[in-house]
């Protein structure tokens, strides 16, 4: 995998980042009690001068219990390239909860936690951790999102707050849609 895919890569997500917000239309932009959400995002990393990159999407369903409060789940896809040698995959299933802040009538940042499983073809294990971000309304019900997580990964429970070192910080950018809610 080349630097360059990744540059173009993040020139085409900010270009299009920009699009989205410059054209923010104003007014109200939130979610709302009993609204669903689906959102898609993904990442990239490839690090000056080393034989690896890796590539994660998630796509993640939520229910809005209030216009703070959201429960979902998040399926996450995971692939490690690394150059001459076996290419490793790992997907993550991970419910969650977290609180939305209303900032502005359009941005709202988020903060919560998930506790869930990491698989693939060899192994499982368990993966817990904070999670934070925002969501930049463009309109009513479509908005571009930013988030970051730190996945803490253990074999039993017990052992989970030794294993605060053995971890992945992920960072990614996506679009998500709320609707269902009762809107004004």
């Amino acid at each position: 995998m080349s630097n360059v895919w990744a540059k173009n890569f993040t020139w085409v997500l900010g270009i299009f980042s920009l699009i989205l917000i410059v054209n923010a239309k104003p007014g109200f932009a939130r979610p709302v009690a009993n609204d669903n959400g689906i959102e898609i995002s993904g990442g990239f990393f490839h690090a000056r001068g080393s034989d690896t990159g890796a590539l994660n999407l998630d796509l993640s369903y939520g229910k809005y219990l209030t216009p703070g409060w959201e429960a979902g789940l998040r399926q996450a896809f995971n692939v490690n390239f690394i150059d001459d040698a076996r290419d490793v995959w790992t997907a993550t299933t991970t419910p969650f909860l977290r609180y939305n802040f209303s900032l502005t009538e359009n941005i709202v940042p988020f903060a919560g936690g998930f506790l869930g499983l990491v698989w693939n073809d060899r192994d499982a294990t368990g993966t817990l951790g904070p999670n934070v971000g925002a969501k930049f309304f463009f309109n009513d019900q479509t908005y571009f999102t930013t988030a970051y997580r730190y996945e803490w990964f253990f074999d039993s429970i017990k052992t989970a707050s030794n294993s605060r070192t053995d971890a992945n910080h992920v960072l990614n950018f996506g679009i998500g849609f709320v609707w269902g809610g009762a809107r004004n």
